[in-house]
């Protein structure tokens, strides 16, 4: 989709279509335009979402890139625009400018392994990324999606990770920081699973959205496995105002990530992920 035409900061009217509740904290809530249309974008590229008269948040789009008629988000309640967003309902309006930002490099991982590596919501932004994966499968050796969250009732998505599973071509493992309510599977960090996922580290193409704490350790254990600094994805999702580049609040060392990111090639930002301040 083209950008406002009045630039791109002014938002587009859209409505709600529908709003579904994910976990206790997060929902996904699809959006349609007020005027006919269709909104194009890239895996792993980001909106700001406008409530109007309490201000605007970035949002990863977590909906399906090849069903361009309606947008999808998925938003975890945190301040004050996402507490109020999560009270809007079908017909109501919210201001979206974009799409922004990098995607995931779906058509370098084209006749490699794919290892999609997530952690809490950062499976929403990847969401697009397996949606793609699985519509061109035959493109892709091994396909893993290794998934942790704090608990078994904040895994998100899960009506669709069963149909995934489905797929005796995927390899697909869950992991929880704490066992509630009767859980029977992994328990502990995402990391740790990527010593034993089957995957050729000279033939593999990682992406990483998750805490920052995560990115970092499932990059280290990726490492060790073998994968080329330059093969492995990370998301850096942070501080983003504007989405253009004129505030300046997500400036990454010499990057903005709205504009450079956020998806960066691991190697590109090596030297800075490991300062603490940057």
């Amino acid at each position: 989709m083209a950008q406002s035409m009045a630039g791109p900061m002014v938002p587009a009217h859209y409505h709600v279509k529908k709003i579904k509740k994910e976990t206790f904290d997060t929902f996904t809530i699809d959006l349609v335009p007020e005027t006919r249309g269709e909104f194009t974008f890239a895996a792993g590229q980001f909106n700001m979402l406008y409530v109007f008269g309490i201000g605007e948040v970035p949002i990863s789009i977590s909906g399906d890139p090849a069903l361009p008629a309606t947008i999808t988000h998925t938003v975890r309640s945190v301040g004050t625009v996402t507490n109020v967003m999560r009270t809007l309902k079908r017909g109501d309006g919210l201001g979206v400018r974009g799409p922004f930002g990098s995607a995931w490099p779906i058509q370098e991982a084209t006749g490699n392994d794919v290892v999609i590596v997530a952690g809490g919501i950062g499976l929403a932004p990847l969401r697009p990324a397996m949606y793609e994966v699985l519509a061109q499968r035959q493109k892709f050796s091994n396909v893993a999606l290794l998934y942790g969250t704090r608990s078994p009732a904040d895994i998100l998505f899960e009506d669709e990770i069963k149909k995934w599973r489905g797929h005796f071509d995927l390899d697909i493992n869950i992991t929880v920081d704490r066992a509630t309510g009767g859980w029977y599977g992994n328990v502990g960090v995402v990391p740790t699973m990527i010593p034993k996922t089957p995957f050729d580290p000279a033939q593999t193409v990682a992406m990483i959205c998750g805490p920052e704490i995560m990115i970092r350790f499932s990059v280290m254990a990726l490492r060790e496995r073998g994968v080329p600094d330059n093969k492995i994805f990370v998301s850096m999702e942070r501080n983003m105002k504007c989405a253009v580049g004129f505030c300046g609040h997500c400036q990454f060392g010499p990057h903005f990530i709205c504009k450079d990111g956020p998806v960066f090639r691991y190697s590109d930002i090596r030297h800075l992920f490991d300062i603490r301040e940057v």
